[in-house]
Order: C-alpha cells, then structure tokens, then sequence
C-alpha cells in the first residue's frame, strides 16, 4: 500500500518526467566525463582515433557529439543482417524519459528503405522533422550511402 502511495506521489509531480530525473539528475556532460576514458565500448590502436563501438554512435569516433551513450538525442544509420535478409536501419533513442533505466528499450531502431530517393527523404525526416538533430543530417546521408553499397554483390564471371 505505502509502494503505491509513494508512486501516485511521483507521478504527480510533473517534473519526474524530464529526461535530466530520470538519469539520476546527471547532465549529459557529467555523464561524457565519466565514460569517455574508460567505456567497455572503446577501441583503440596506434595510429588511429580512438574508436566507440556503442549503439547510437553515427561514425563510431569516441567523441561526445556521437555518443550514444551520453546524450539525450541519439542518431544512427546502420544495417542488420537476419539471414539471408540486409536492412539499413535507423537508430533513435526513445521519447519516454522512463525508458532511460531500461537499456534494452532505451534505443528504438526502424526500418529504412533501399531506394535511395526515398530512404535518404526518410533520414532527411528523421532528422530535420521530428528528431531534432540537424547538425547529424550530412553525415547521416553519408553513412545511408555507404551502408546500401556495402550490400552489392561481387558478380562473378565465367
């Protein structure tokens, strides 16, 4: 009965929320300095940049402005492989501030499709419309480019 109480309390209170609460009320900043020396997600190699294999990360670099894991606003192009079947897929982070102590459901990833006319209009979308990160669109076409190439086939001559 007290768990319920207290929950009804929480909920009450509009500002439980914010994506900043949910977080543990650590910025964006906190939360870069604190992994960007050690992450389980960093790759390094001598003569190279430090490389980030998180989920969110457009061009893999170890740098905040592509963090997946520091900032609120996730942007992502990349393919999925489930057998025979290639997918460029889009990856955001969710709306729902609560889905931030999830990290199973904290990125949502939809479909892209092939055509390019129509796909990079989809990233264009993504980013411009309703996700809010412009600054990501040029690189976003980029990567939605190289990505549909990489699925062409060898063709083999006899």
């Amino acid at each position: 009965w007290l768990k319920r109480k207290a929950t009804r309390a929480l909920h009450a209170d509009p500002s439980w929320k914010r994506a900043d609460h949910c977080r543990g009320a650590m910025s964006s900043t906190l939360i870069w300095e604190c992994i960007k020396g050690n992450s389980s997600f960093i790759r390094k190699s001598t003569n190279m940049p430090i490389m980030s294999a998180e989920k969110g990360n457009l061009c893999s670099l170890n740098s905040f402005k592509f963090s997946g894991l520091a900032n609120a606003q996730v942007f992502d192009v990349s393919s999925t492989k489930k057998g025979s079947n290639e997918k460029i897929v889009i990856t955001t982070r969710h709306s729902k501030a609560s889905r931030a102590h999830r990290p199973g459901s904290m990125l949502l990833q939809s479909g892209l499709k092939k055509h390019t006319k129509k796909g990079l209009a989809q990233v264009k979308k993504a980013t411009e419309g309703s996700f809010c990160r412009r600054d990501l669109l040029e690189l976003a076409e980029k990567k939605y480019q190289k990505v549909k190439t990489s699925f062409k086939k060898k063709k083999l001559v006899f």
